[in-house]
């Protein structure tokens, strides 16, 4: 099993008021797919991506609505290919000439669409970004892009890939896959690990929300999610034996629970919808056998677990 994801993290530098929400991983979703259906659409008279006849060869389909292939079965939705990181400085207004950073994270074979990605963001310094203010005459808080990073989260490496100052879009060359995965989970602990959950884990177990943490269901649906993303852009399914891996995860207790649950809203003006996106944040640690574990831990660091994961929800990290 192999996929490779891609870390990109993006700086801006706020030219009016923008104001954020308390989970804005939504909003930052919301305003790049929103720039690149405007951008790089060319059949907007379509109803959906899904009736247009250019979705298998369209990056907006590609990102935006990926189909599974005519052959698989089950549901017909792909994971899309990427999540998005929002700020952590939870819900406030970034002053004229404060620097706020995001990212979002691209996985195998999507790669190929990081240029499509850089434009949409580059569009927000036309759209603009977050909630409309009436001291702006109703509109989002305009920013200037000042930088684009590619970073490794598992080991801080960092390339810079652009700056306004330079103007240059270089392509991103610090790719984390199973063997980079591998190398860190081993240099875990194998008795005890803390996660630190920085957005919303939006888990449903038999139907129901889980509201108190515990490792089988992440472990579980994380399971799915990295099998799902190995079969849509990475090299196939994931050779796992889930049964073994779902009973060790049921042995393993929570020793220190310092999660809450929060209640969060994500509105779409578009659609008129309204989606709740709300879960458990801050910590917990676990204690019990965590060795066969470690790999997937760290996999769901990199690509989120739970709903919502492309508005920003189920960011977490293992705190060494």
């Amino acid at each position: 099993m192999n996929l490779i994801t891609h870390h990109l993290v993006f700086s801006a530098t706020a030219l009016t008021p923008v104001a954020l929400g308390e989970q804005s991983g939504s909003a930052i979703r919301g305003a790049i797919a929103g720039a690149l259906w405007e951008r790089f659409c060319v059949n907007k008279a379509a109803p959906t991506c899904n009736d247009c006849p250019l979705l298998k060869i369209c990056p907006v389909g590609a990102l935006l609505a990926p189909m599974r292939d005519d052959e698989q079965k089950g549901s017909d939705q792909r994971p899309r290919p990427y999540v998005t990181r929002p700020p952590r400085d939870g819900a406030r207004t970034y002053a004229p000439g404060e620097t706020l950073h995001f990212g979002i994270a691209l996985f195998g074979s999507a790669t190929a669409f990081y240029p499509y990605v850089v434009m949409a963001v580059h569009e927000l310094e036309r759209g603009g970004l977050g909630m409309r203010l009436p001291n702006l005459g109703g509109r989002r808080g305009a920013l200037r892009l000042s930088a684009i990073a590619a970073v490794n989260p598992l080991t801080g490496d960092r390339q810079m890939l652009y700056t306004a100052d330079n103007g240059v879009i270089q392509e991103p060359a610090l790719p984390i896959g199973a063997a980079e995965v591998r190398a860190y989970a081993a240099t875990l602990p194998s008795e005890q690990i803390t996660l630190r959950f920085e957005t919303p884990l939006r888990l449903i177990e038999q139907d129901r929300l889980v509201k108190r943490i515990a490792l089988r269901p992440l472990i579980q649906r994380l399971m799915r999610r990295l099998d799902d993303l190995c079969i849509a852009y990475g090299d196939g399914p994931l050779n796992l034996d889930f049964r073994a891996l779902l009973a060790i995860a049921e042995g393993v207790q929570v020793v220190e629970d310092r999660t809450r649950w929060v209640d969060v809203v994500s509105v779409s003006h578009r659609y008129g919808r309204r989606t709740p996106i709300g879960g458990l944040i801050g910590s917990a640690t676990f204690a019990g056998d965590l060795g066969p574990l470690r790999e997937l831990l760290v996999w769901g660091s990199l690509i989120h677990v739970g709903r919502n994961c492309v508005k920003g929800d189920g960011w977490y990290r293992v705190l060494e």
